[in-house]
């Protein structure tokens, strides 16, 4: 098996760094879209085959040297008591408003609840073995608790930051829910297989350091540190960072993302030097660049990690769903062609 990914995730010496791409199952690839003129998103993420195959895409098209499992940060919200639709984003049926609200959410067993999840990853090990490794994923206790507060996604996340402000004893109660809910959820993945698992906090950002001290990091912390007997790499990604790292600093995972605002080398020393940094390309540069373009600005990021305790390439957020096929492929020929 193609074991770079997990080697440089521990620190461990590479010939060159290893390379996925956060949403690199999507709508950029059109075999994927012609999976989707089949079934909707939810379908597709409840049905194992389907879920194995999109995960599967980007390896045979692509090449790169990871797996992530094809599903969504929202699946565990369902089993809680919410009913989730995408039009296109997600909407829950009701928000979390009161400490009432937090009290009528179910903590349940997700093998039972999202079975599907699991047969998923089952399939994808052994579809996948010999191969590459495959990384399970969730959305961190705050980034999941915005969506269930403000109800949908937002652009000033008034109503959960107001929660936090006005009742933090409720706000803390739904985060202590969330994150017992998601070390189920994670340590779920691992037992079915997953190799490394990602804890997405998209939008820590948001925060201000402190408020980040008290409802970020401890919840997102305490999952990491639950995982840790379990022997996979643990990677926690922020995005919009730049203003956390010190907050960050004592995480406790192996690997930490970066977006594109950061310098990679500035990330480390305030990071302490403990980390495996993984990012961190600007996204838009497969939107609008030449291939020669998105070569050198990839090079850049190569070389930027070499000074690293480890490095793993990917984009500094999700892949745009715009992006041509062949500007992925060319990112992907130029990192893998850079020897170390």
């Amino acid at each position: 098996m193609n074991d770079r990914f997990l080697r440089a995730c521990r620190g461990e010496k590479v010939d060159r760094p290893p390379i996925w791409i956060m949403r690199q199952a999507g709508r950029y690839l059109p075999e994927y879209r012609a999976i989707r003129k089949e079934m909707d998103f939810v379908t597709l993420c409840k049905t194992p085959e389907k879920a194995a195959e999109v995960t599967i895409q980007p390896i045979d098209r692509l090449g790169v040297d990871a797996a992530i499992l094809f599903s969504d940060i929202l699946v565990p919200v369902e089993p809680m008591g919410f009913k989730i639709s995408f039009n296109p984003g997600p909407v829950l049926d009701h928000a979390v408003r009161t400490m009432q609200d937090v009290d009528n959410i179910r903590i349940t067993e997700p093998e039972e609840t999202v079975p599907y999840v699991y047969e998923a990853i089952r399939i994808l090990r052994r579809e996948l073995e010999g191969r590459v490794p495959l990384i399970g994923f969730a959305a961190a206790p705050f980034t999941l608790a915005t969506y269930m507060v403000e109800g949908q996604g937002s652009k000033n996340f008034s109503k959960v930051k107001g929660l936090m402000f006005s009742e933090p004893a409720t706000a803390h109660a739904l985060l202590e829910k969330i994150t017992v809910a998601t070390e189920k959820y994670l340590m779920g993945q691992i037992k079915a297989g997953a190799q490394a698992v990602q804890l997405f906090d998209s939008w820590a950002g948001l925060l201000s350091a402190e408020d980040f001290r008290e409802f970020a990091m401890p919840y997102a912390r305490r999952i990491l540190d639950t995982l840790q007997d379990a022997g996979v790499p643990r990677i926690y990604f922020a995005l919009n960072n730049a203003h956390l790292l010190e907050e960050i600093k004592d995480c406790g995972a192996e690997v930490v993302g970066m977006d594109w605002r950061m310098d990679l080398a500035e990330a480390n020393r305030r990071l302490g030097g403990r980390y495996a940094l993984q990012g961190n390309l600007d996204p838009t540069v497969l939107l609008s660049g030449s291939p020669d373009t998105i070569r050198e600005r990839a090079l850049k990021v190569v070389a930027a990690g070499r000074g690293l305790p480890g490095h793993i390439f990917n984009l500094g957020h999700g892949i745009l769903p715009e992006t041509p096929v062949e500007h992925a492929q060319a990112l992907v020929q130029a990192v893998q062609e850079a020897v170390r």
